[in-house]
Parts: structure tokens; C-alpha cells; sequence
């Protein structure tokens, strides 16, 4: 694919969010949880400011804890390539209601730009598979992400896992809150918990 086909990542988020219903969603670091933001702050978002590849099993955890409640981590490829461990956890597991959607623009954002593994030889859909993660696959098309969008509320056929082709362009950083404690207070209580 060139370049100049890569989507656009706002894009891809705002249409992975824009029906979200009860859906919890966790951001990964550094851009992702900037897009999130940018796609409209919502009470069930999950802003990771540090932890560089836990976002997957942040999503794990709160998947296994609200079964009934579709989960989905957004995070980049660099997030993600730091914590391929997750998805083996996550395909033996198996939460039905977890979805992961990467945005692979193939270069480390947060750390100056430079060339990500997913650029050349490391397969993230390929990884996933083989860690047990059946419904994997690289989306390269609005159309993909749509679909992607409305398997998310399907709590009963996952986990799924996507790697979203994007471009690299450096946006404007839409800050979300940085008060953890507020963070996970709001989504406690969003989801009918008293605050920790």
C-alpha cells in the first residue's frame, strides 16, 4: 500500500467511538489517548499517561472483570510491540467481550518518530494469530474499520484484535486529564461503583 492510501487516524478513531453505547475504551500512550480525546472525552475512557505496553492487559483486566461489557483498546504499534506478552495472556484467556484495535503508523510517535519493527519484518496480526487470538486481521479501509466498529459490541465472539494502517501525520496533542485517581474514579462510578 502507499503512503499516500494510509488512513487517518483521528478519523479511524472518532469512527471506532462514534456508537460506543457502554463501551469501555482504553487509550494506549502518547497519541492514541490524544485521538481518544479528540474524538469527544467520555466517561468510560481509560487515558494510559504511562506503563508504555500495558494497554492491552489494562483492557484484559477490565474485560475479565465486566464480562457483559464490551472493552477496546486503542493503542499504536510501538505500545504494542512493548507488550506482545499481552496477547498471549489475552488468547489464553480468551475474554469474549475484548477488542484491540492498533494504529500502526510504523514509527515510535512518542519517542521522536524513528521506524518501528511493524515496518519491516514484524507481523502484529501474525503474532496475535499465533497466540491464539482467532479473529485477527490488518485493516487497511474505512469500510474494515466500520466493521471493526460494530464487532466491538459483540461481547460474546471475541477476543479481536486489529492492526489499522495509518498515516503519520504528528497532529495537534488534544490532552485528555492526567489525574489517574480521577480517571478511574469516573469510570468506577460510571459503571455503578463507589470511588477507591
Amino acid at each position: 500500500m502507499s503512503k499516500a492510501n494510509l488512513l487517518d487516524r483521528r478519523r479511524v478513531v472518532s469512527t471506532l467511538l462514534a456508537n460506543r453505547k457502554d463501551v469501555v475504551a482504553i487509550g494506549g500512550l502518547g497519541a492514541s489517548t490524544n485521538d481518544m480525546c479528540a474524538a469527544g472525552d467520555h466517561a468510560r475512557n481509560f487515558y494510559l499517561w504511562g506503563g508504555m505496553g500495558g494497554a492491552a492487559m489494562i483492557g484484559l483486566g477490565l474485560a475479565l472483570a465486566q464480562p457483559k461489557l464490551p472493552v477496546l483498546v486503542i493503542t499504536g504499534d510501538g505500545e504494542m510491540l512493548m507488550g506482545l506478552g499481552s496477547l498471549a495472556t489475552i488468547g489464553l484467556q480468551k475474554p469474549a467481550n475484548l477488542s484491540i484495535a492498533v494504529l500502526d503508523n510504523e514509527a515510535y510517535g512518542e519517542t521522536g518518530g524513528q521506524t518501528s519493527h511493524t515496518s519491516a519484518a514484524a507481523d502484529l496480526v501474525g503474532v496475535a494469530r499465533a497466540c491464539g487470538i482467532k479473529d485477527s486481521q490488518s485493516i487497511s479501509t474505512m469500510a474494515e474499520v466500520e466493521a471493526f466498529a460494530k464487532a466491538v459490541h459483540d461481547v460474546s465472539a471475541g477476543p479481536r484484535f486489529a492492526n489499522v494502517k495509518i498515516d503519520s501525520a504528528n497532529l495537534e496533542r488534544i490532552l485528555p486529564i492526567r489525574d489517574g485517581t480521577y480517571i478511574v474514579n469516573r469510570i468506577r462510578g460510571d459503571l455503578g461503583f463507589q470511588p477507591i
